[in-house]
């Protein structure tokens, strides 16, 4: 499962590398042709959908990796066994959250599919955008899940 976990979060993150990239050409393009006094139209939609895609590509990578910041001034202070029941209940609310996130912002996506609703200035249907960031809250919950339970196993192996 944590392999399985592994490559779909790495999926994710060239998703929103690619997505990053995309945004990047976009906005520079965007400025040189308003010298010529053309700029693109829709550019800040494109830009806004392109930025979410981003940040929910990068959210279970980045948690896997550990690259998440982490203030431990107080916890560090703990016995092993204390700071082992803090990660846990501490991924164990991350999934919980993500999870509930991944879920609400999929029935939102359903929401927008069913009622036709585009966006403003390039009238594009955007659920599909709302639904990258759905899947990518579900990664980071799958992630924290496997990292819950690696805190907890671990902890039992060190008991016995």
């Amino acid at each position: 499962m944590e392999r399985v976990f592994g490559i779909i979060s790495k999926a994710f993150m060239v998703v929103g590398g690619v997505a990053l990239l995309a945004l990047v050409l976009l906005a520079t393009g965007n400025v040189a042709s308003r010298i010529g006094r053309a700029p693109f139209a829709g550019t800040y939609e494109i830009v806004s959908f392109l930025g979410a895609i981003v940040i929910a590509g990068a959210l279970g990578h980045t948690q896997r990796r550990k690259d998440h910041i982490v203030v431990d001034i107080l916890s560090e202070r703990f016995p092993a066994p204390v700071k082992r029941l803090l990660d846990a209940v501490n991924h164990a609310v991350t999934c919980g959250l993500f999870g509930i996130a991944a879920w609400q912002v999929w029935v939102w996506g359903d929401k927008l599919r069913l009622s036709g609703e585009l966006s403003e200035t390039l009238k594009l249907t955007y659920y599909p955008f709302v639904y990258v960031v759905a899947a990518g809250f579900g990664v980071l919950a799958g992630v924290s899940f496997i990292d819950c339970m690696k805190t907890v196993l671990r902890g039992k192996e060190s008991e016995e």
